[in-house]
């Protein structure tokens, strides 16, 4: 029975559409109406395959990034090449997952209810509550990874922060390696100027908030997990070798 359906993880997709109409009704009021949202490459995401896709991207904000992701590639899913008409979120993309800190999706009402919208829990092996740590990956996370990529279209975030110019975590390399989806980079700008860190509270109204998605990478498989990662660090502008040179700056 339809109302009773589950995606990969147990969520009631029934649920899961509810949840989705209440955050991207708040979202898209908010990249529409009280700021201005420009997206690129939609021609990009119309010829993607419906499985094993994984787009890698740089990240300014813990959730009004994934939304625009989600709405965006929702319309793409509708055919549409615009975020206007918005009948998308009523007809939402529902076997897209994104990748999330286990903390940051625990720490809240709001951030548990967005969970069940498609995030893929992981815990982070170098940091938790605020503390450098150095612990194993959980096998369990690689595992959902997998079984995401092959339920549909997966977001992840190589930083694993929204610091600029962090550097990327090898383990989006791995997952490459060894599941080998097709790798779409995207380009994410103006949600630290229009947003807080978490993405809940608004900074400045008016903002340009853009997104580009890139034709995928051409990656060879069986390169370097070290190569890889530069790669994709280098088309989502987040390299070393795209951090503004601050010595060279006017006093």
């Amino acid at each position: 029975m339809a109302l009773f359906r589950k995606d990969v993880f147990g969520n009631r997709l029934f649920i899961k559409r509810i949840l989705i109409l209440f955050f991207g009704a708040i979202a898209v009021y908010r990249f529409l109406r009280v700021n201005t949202t420009s997206v690129k490459g939609w021609e990009v995401l119309h010829k993607l395959p419906k499985t094993n896709v994984l787009f890698v991207s740089n990240h300014q904000t813990y959730f009004m990034d994934v939304f625009l992701l989600y709405i965006a590639l929702s319309a793409a899913r509708n055919r549409q090449s615009s975020l206007k008409p918005m009948w998308y979120i009523f007809r939402p993309i529902l076997n897209f997952y994104y990748v999330a800190a286990q903390e940051t999706m625990k720490g809240g009402l709001l951030p548990k209810l967005m969970s069940k919208t498609g995030a893929i829990m992981i815990k982070r092996t170098w940091r938790e509550k605020g503390q450098e740590i150095n612990r194993q990956v959980d096998l369990k996370d690689l595992t959902n990874i997998f079984t995401a990529l092959g339920e549909g279209w997966v977001v992840t975030f190589p930083q694993g922060t929204t610091k600029p110019y962090a550097k990327g975590r090898k383990g989006t390399a791995h997952i490459i390696k060894k599941n080998k989806p097709l790798v779409v980079p995207v380009n994410l700008d103006g949600f630290r100027k229009a947003f807080n860190k978490s993405g809940m509270k608004m900074k400045k109204k008016g903002t340009e908030l853009t997104v580009e998605f890139k034709e995928p990478i051409n990656i060879n498989y069986g390169d370097s997990a070290e190569n890889i990662l530069d790669q994709i660090m280098i088309e989502i502008k987040q390299h070393e070798n795209f951090k503004p040179d601050l010595s060279r700056q006017p006093v």
